[in-house]
């Protein structure tokens, strides 16, 4: 067999074995995808509510990279990205106006993930995801406390597309 064989061969066998096992982690990990908000379904306080939302979630080493993108009543627009594993350790959140509060990820069981979000070493806000066991809604309930301590829960409720 002839070198230039071998090495389309090899180029062949290599993106085979490569997709195949991407698509083993999106498949293994039911959060890997795109969701989008269902506003009615979701609760949030008055006016905080956002009137579009999309999350996407991709595998990436041993964890996932999350990007999403709200807009809200006002015009406003959100952006939120970073890459983290489901191992407790915080990470950056890159946002429309530069960093926002750090996160962490635990991963609960298979359909369960739980973000905790902090500020000087305590946590400000833990988001638990859910999604269900058909694979087609994920939930998101946030709780956070604001400066003046009160406590607000919010429950965003998502489709997969």
């Amino acid at each position: 067999m002839r070198r230039s064989d071998m090495l389309k061969r090899f180029a062949f066998a290599t993106g085979l074995m490569l997709a195949v096992a991407f698509a083993h982690a999106s498949t293994s990990d039911p959060f890997m995808g795109k969701w989008k908000l269902d506003v009615r379904q979701s609760h949030y306080p008055p006016r905080a509510c956002p009137k579009s939302m999309m999350i996407e979630m991709k595998p990436a080493d041993r964890g996932v990279w999350y990007h999403s993108d709200a807009t809200y009543g006002n015009g406003g627009e959100i952006h939120a990205e970073y890459t983290a594993a489901y191992d407790g350790r915080e990470v950056l959140v890159s946002g429309t106006r530069g960093l926002l509060l750090p996160v962490s990820l635990k991963r609960v069981n298979s359909h369960a993930v739980v973000a905790t979000y902090s500020r000087g070493m305590q946590a400000v806000a833990t988001s638990k995801r859910v999604v269900s066991p058909d694979g087609k809604v994920m939930t998101i309930t946030t709780t956070s406390v604001d400066a003046s301590g009160k406590k607000s829960t919010t429950i965003g409720v998502y489709q997969r597309e």
